[in-house]
């Protein structure tokens, strides 16, 4: 577990942090900018100093200042990539990745040379010096150094930041591969809640300094906290799928996830995918429609009915499935719409597509 307890002082900001998360996967933080992102991640590498509390990853005690305890930025073997990559100009890749190498100072050799370059594709870069990279090609650089050092775990701030839209598609497929493939526990910041939903398993939502949701990405995703920061747009469901068919000719594939079958658009090569539906985009019948354009008809129970704004939360569940669904008063009213009924879902392949919310917490 990350077990965190601290607050610092940073000019007129504080930050007073309080969460625990599972010390692997993806733990995104996620906030505002100003909300104390970039401070907490300081913290967590050892490059600020608390001035109360303590860090803990896993049995290590990373600080702890009751017991005087405070463990330097390289021995708390932790690898941190920033948003502006920091390779060293005048070493090629190969000497960058070396100087990875030279971190490890003894550490097991869980990680190899090859299965970096294997991973992160760098094997037309060796090479190369730093300034005949691009954006995204650097911070594939320095993912690789990071992971050369044989970290318990990666820290990454706003890694994608300084990318723009082209560039960002290009690392987010290795992010991907570093949370599916290698196992090591990943903390990530962003204030981009579309590369949130992508890669995180836990989010830590941060607010002027302080945590005000600490939980699963899909707890997250309707916890109000999160809606008073990117807005209710993002409410919605998330669903973890297997791809167990691909129709070349539509364009579609079809993807399992529990008792669910959904029909979605472009889900890319991995037989894996992950789904953010929001409840905007679901549509409720109580009877079965004919002759529709809607690809995804969903056999679904009312679970619950929760207030939200001016309209109405509906959770739905099939198995251990769920999908949640935002309707108007009156259409509660005239479908009868409470807990126990059985209905119908209504979404469309497209939206089943994942469309992220592309707003982020600026």
């Amino acid at each position: 577990m990350l077990d965190v307890n601290c607050s610092l002082q940073r000019g007129s900001f504080e930050l007073d942090a309080v969460f625990t998360a599972p010390a692997r996967g993806v733990t995104a933080v996620f906030g505002r900018s100003g909300s104390g992102k970039s401070t907490l991640m300081s913290a967590l590498a050892g490059l600020v100093t608390p001035r109360r509390g303590s860090i803990r990853w896993d049995e290590s005690v990373l600080y702890d200042a009751a017991n005087h305890v405070n463990v330097s930025p390289e021995r708390r073997a932790l690898g941190c990539v920033f948003q502006d990559a920091r390779l060293f100009p005048h070493l090629s890749v190969l000497g960058n990745l070396r100087y990875g190498f030279s971190r490890a100072r003894g550490r097991p050799q869980r990680i190899s040379f090859a299965s970096v370059i294997e991973l992160l594709t760098l094997e037309s870069l060796v090479e190369r010096r730093v300034l005949q990279l691009s954006g995204g090609e650097k911070q594939r650089v320095a993912l690789g150094r990071a992971l050369l050092s044989q970290p318990r775990g990666l820290l990454l701030d706003e890694p994608l930041a300084s990318l723009d839209a082209a560039r960002k598609d290009e690392v987010l497929p290795y992010l991907e591969r570093l949370r599916h493939e290698l196992g090591i526990p990943i903390v990530y910041v962003s204030h981009s809640f579309d590369e949130v939903v992508r890669l995180a398993d836990h989010v830590v939502v941060l607010g002027d300094g302080k945590v005000v949701a600490s939980a699963s990405l899909p707890e997250v995703c309707i916890d109000p906290a999160l809606r008073s920061i990117v807005g209710e747009r993002v409410v919605g469901s998330v669903i973890e799928g297997q791809v167990v068919r691909r129709d070349a000719g539509d364009g579609l594939a079809t993807v399992r996830s529990g008792a669910l079958e959904l029909r979605v658009a472009r889900t890319g090569a991995s037989d894996r995918i992950r789904l953010h539906i929001a409840a905007d985009d679901v549509t409720l019948a109580r009877e079965r429609p004919r002759a529709i354009s809607t690809r995804n008809v969903l056999e679904m129970q009312v679970v619950r009915v929760e207030p939200s704004a001016d309209s109405l939360l509906v959770h739905l569940a099939r198995g251990e499935s769920n999908l949640l669904a935002r309707i108007t008063h009156s259409a509660a009213r005239e479908l009868d719409v409470q807990p126990g009924i059985e209905c119908f879902a209504l979404l469309k392949a497209v939206a089943a597509y994942g469309r992220r919310p592309d707003r982020g917490a600026e």
